[in-house]
Protein backbone atom coordinates (compact mmCIF):
# COMPACT_ATOMS: atom_id res chain seq x y z
CA UNK A 1 0.00 0.00 0.00
CA UNK A 2 2.39 2.40 0.97
CA UNK A 3 5.51 2.68 -1.37
CA UNK A 4 7.89 5.07 0.04
CA UNK A 5 8.76 8.32 2.10
CA UNK A 6 7.65 11.19 -0.12
CA UNK A 7 8.07 13.94 2.24
CA UNK A 8 9.20 15.38 5.55
CA UNK A 9 8.40 19.03 6.52
CA UNK A 10 9.84 20.44 9.49
CA UNK A 11 8.43 23.34 11.38
CA UNK A 12 11.73 25.49 12.74
CA UNK A 13 11.94 28.88 14.28
CA UNK A 14 15.18 30.10 12.73
CA UNK A 15 14.86 29.09 8.92
CA UNK A 16 18.52 30.46 8.06
CA UNK A 17 19.94 28.31 11.04
CA UNK A 18 18.08 25.43 10.36
CA UNK A 19 18.91 25.67 6.16
CA UNK A 20 22.48 26.31 6.68
CA UNK A 21 22.32 22.77 9.37
CA UNK A 22 20.98 20.50 6.91
CA UNK A 23 23.59 21.91 3.91
CA UNK A 24 26.25 21.13 6.37
CA UNK A 25 24.77 17.44 7.51
CA UNK A 26 23.71 16.01 4.17
CA UNK A 27 26.29 18.26 2.09
CA UNK A 28 23.44 19.14 -0.20
CA UNK A 29 22.01 22.78 -1.46
CA UNK A 30 18.12 23.33 -1.52
CA UNK A 31 16.85 23.43 -4.82
CA UNK A 32 13.39 25.76 -3.45
CA UNK A 33 14.84 29.08 -1.48
CA UNK A 34 12.42 31.51 -0.33
CA UNK A 35 11.65 33.11 2.72
CA UNK A 36 8.32 31.14 2.86
CA UNK A 37 9.93 27.49 3.05
CA UNK A 38 13.28 25.83 1.80
CA UNK A 39 13.11 22.75 -0.02
CA UNK A 40 15.85 19.99 -0.42
CA UNK A 41 15.75 16.88 -2.60
CA UNK A 42 17.50 13.86 -0.37
CA UNK A 43 18.00 11.23 -3.10
CA UNK A 44 14.40 11.74 -3.94
CA UNK A 45 12.86 12.64 -0.75
CA UNK A 46 11.69 16.11 -0.36
CA UNK A 47 12.89 17.72 2.98
CA UNK A 48 11.28 20.95 3.63
CA UNK A 49 11.86 23.59 6.24
CA UNK A 50 9.08 25.79 6.72
CA UNK A 51 9.37 29.03 9.02
CA UNK A 52 5.58 29.27 10.09
CA UNK A 53 4.84 28.46 13.51
CA UNK A 54 1.11 28.62 13.33
CA UNK A 55 -0.66 26.32 15.61
CA UNK A 56 2.66 24.24 16.21
CA UNK A 57 3.38 23.01 19.64
CA UNK A 58 6.22 21.05 20.93
CA UNK A 59 6.72 17.83 19.73
CA UNK A 60 4.92 18.71 16.92
CA UNK A 61 6.51 20.11 14.24
CA UNK A 62 7.07 17.42 11.64
CA UNK A 63 4.50 16.70 8.98
CA UNK A 64 4.87 13.23 7.00
CA UNK A 65 3.82 12.46 3.39
CA UNK A 66 3.60 8.84 1.87
CA UNK A 67 3.73 8.01 -1.74
CA UNK A 68 1.09 5.70 -2.28
CA UNK A 69 -0.22 3.64 -6.27
CA UNK A 70 -3.93 3.96 -5.08
CA UNK A 71 -5.23 7.29 -2.50
CA UNK A 72 -8.46 6.18 -2.82
CA UNK A 73 -7.58 2.54 -1.44
CA UNK A 74 -5.69 3.95 1.34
Amino acid sequence: MFKKLRTVVYHVTDLQKAKEWYINITGIQPYFDQPFYVGFDVNGCELGLDPDMTGITGGNHSFVYWSVDDIEAV
